[in-house]
Parts: C-alpha cells; structure tokens; sequence
C-alpha cells in the first residue's frame, strides 16, 4: 500500500535565480548564487523526483507511476507519467518573456511533450517587483511580431505589482514573465516546454546569449485573452479553504487554518505543500511533519489523512479535476 510521499528537491541553477530557497524556504541548496528552482514533484524524461521516505526511498516518481498506477491515481487511473509538476522559484533577476504550447500544439513537438497551463502563488516580494501578464488590449500578432524585431516586445505586455498571497494563473498561449525580486510556488502540467520572444539583451557568464523562439512563440501565443489580473479566490465549503484556480488540468486550493481538517481524497492524488507555517499530516496511524517549503504527494489510496496545523499555517492543495 502506498503512502504519503517526499521527494528529494531537484535544483535548478538559472542565471536569473538567487538564494532565497535556501533562506526564505530552507531548502539545502549549494554556494552558488543563481538557484532558480526547487522541483518538489516531477516525472518528466529524465527529470525525476526521488523518494526520501518509508519502504519506497530512492525509487523514481515515473517508477510510482509505472508499478502502482491505481493505488496512486485512484479514479483518474491509468496516466503514462505524473501529470503535474510543482516547483518553488526564486526570480532574483526578471526571467525571459516566453510563452507555452498547448496539449495539441506540444504533441506536434519533436519530440513530443504535454502543453504547459501553469499558476503562480506569490510567497515574496520586493518593491518594485512586477509580473507580466498577457498581451494589452489591441495587440496582435502583427503588433507583437514588430515589437519583437524592435526588441520592445515587453511594451506589448500587461504587467500587475504582486502583493504576497496573489496568485496569477497562465493558461497556455499567454505571454508572460516573473519579474525581479519574486519567490513563488507553481504548478503546472509537466510540461518543460518554453519558447522565449526576448531575454532583456542578457548574456550568461560567457558571454552568450540564450536562444530566442521568435517564430515558434508567435505561433503558439493566445491572441484573444488580452490582460490577465490576479485571480479572485472563491470559498469553499470547507472554513478557511479557497479556491484559486480550477481549470481542465488542475484544481488549485489555498488552506488556511489553525484547526485540523480531515482530508477527503475522493478516491484521486492530493499534492500538499506548505507555504507558511508548519502541517503535520497524519495517514493511518503516522505522522509526518510538513514545515514552510515542504511538499508531499499523498496517493488516492490513503484512508483517514488528517492534516493538522501547528499554530497557523497555510498550505496549498493541489490536484486533478473532475
């Protein structure tokens, strides 16, 4: 039987990323200076996350996958790879602006790979910090295409200044870029396909700059969606629960509670991470701490999952709808 899973963090080093996982989320970084990103849930190619607890350590996600597809998904069974990836990111510098395929656009890839859907909640920020979200009103792929060869392609874009708590939801197609001095979680469809339209002339540390996608971005951006706002939470049925995004491919729930609550699976996979304060998660007569930057994958087989607050705490909930 399977139960409430961790994951070693898979770190990714970006010239834009900074060392806040480790000071802000206590994650176990290195020295460097550009840690840009802490995968806690993956299956994707070679990507993997790794169990770092009970019988199953050191086993993969996809090997999760492969050899207790039931017990893990519940009623969304059979999936051929986990099909969330969930990440904290640490934009100390602004990321390129860029843009993601959809499903039906990704699966003509070479090779081929899901769309990207994706949704930031914001855990910090710096003043001044912005987001940049969607296309302004009245601009279409002639106008972007322009402002690419300009080299102004940021002109072209929405931008919001972010308040701790904002969670901003990026459906593929919508050309977007996280701004300087932001921390934030994500989830997404695993996906790890990105086509950039400009990276603010910036060159790594030998002096080259990133590959552009100027004809593949222009052909997978969302022309209709226009500006995108912060969404609106809406409350739940449950006291201290709301939700954030619910959409084809995932369910995004912020819980903010001091009581305990007993979790109703509904016979599918809870992705629980905490993002302020500590949780324990009791499964079955054992407990597991979550503290602030902790993430863990409880499989649509456990019965009875309390999770209980120490204090105040706030996590978020993910999973699949329907």
């Amino acid at each position: 039987m399977l139960y409430p899973l961790r994951f070693q963090p898979l770190f990714k080093e970006y010239l834009w990323g900074g060392r806040r996982l480790g000071t802000l989320l206590a994650k176990p970084i290195g020295d460097g200076p550009t840690y840009a990103e802490s995968w806690e849930a993956v299956d994707h190619g070679d990507d993997q996350s790794i169990v770092a607890n009970g019988p199953l350590a050191g086993k993969t996600l996809h090997e999760i996958v492969t050899n207790h597809r039931d017990e893990l998904f519940g009623k969304h069974a059979p999936q051929p790879v986990f099909p969330l990836l969930f990440k904290f990111l640490d934009a100390k510098q602004t990321l390129s602006v860029q843009v993601h395929p959809n499903d039906e656009q990704g699966a003509k890839l070479d090779p081929p790979d899901l769309g990207k859907t994706e949704a930031w909640v914001v855990l910090a920020t710096e003043p001044g910090s912005k987001i940049y979200a969607g296309l302004k009103p009245g601009v279409d792929r002639p106008t972007l295409a322009a402002a690419i060869e300009r080299g102004t392609s940021d002109e072209c874009l929405h931008v919001i200044e972010p308040k701790v708590g904002d969670c901003v939801f990026i459906r593929a197609g919508t050309v977007h870029a996280l701004g300087s001095g932001i921390v934030i979680a994500e989830i997404q469809q695993a996906s790890n396909t990105t086509f950039r339209l400009f990276d603010w002339n910036r060159v790594d540390k030998d002096g080259k700059s990133r590959p552009l996608h100027i004809a593949e971005s222009l052909e997978v951006t969302d022309y209709v969606r226009g500006p995108v706002e912060p969404q609106v939470p809406e409350p739940t049925s449950e006291t201290g629960i709301e939700r954030l995004v619910d959409c084809d491919k995932f369910v995004l729930d912020r819980a903010t509670r001091s009581e305990p609550l007993v979790l109703d699976l509904t016979n599918r996979f809870h992705l629980i991470a905490a993002i302020d304060g500590e949780v324990e998660v009791e499964c079955q007569g054992s407990t597991m701490s979550l503290p602030q930057g902790q993430t863990t994958l409880i499989p649509a087989c456990c019965e009875h999952v309390t999770l209980a607050p120490r204090g105040n705490a706030t996590w978020l909930d993910m999973y699949l709808p329907g």
